[in-house]
């Protein structure tokens, strides 16, 4: 399933700390930023369920987009 959540992610910075916490929570997840776009968007491809939970963090904020 894609999952597409509008993010804080706006520098190669916090892409960095962002892609770090992805790959620890999310491993078999496929994942990707478009910091282009104006709500920063990261979309997830993963068979597990993902919420805002589980992306709930002290680096960046993502709320899912419908």
């Amino acid at each position: 399933m894609i999952y597409v959540f509008k993010t804080s992610v706006d520098t190669p910075s916090k892409l960095e700390f962002a892609s770090a916490l992805l790959d620890e929570r999310i491993p078999n997840a496929i994942w990707n930023f478009d910091l282009e776009d104006c709500d920063n968007i990261l979309r997830i491809d993963s068979e597990a369920e993902i919420n805002e939970k589980i992306l709930k963090n002290a680096i960046f904020d993502c709320v899912e987009l419908e």
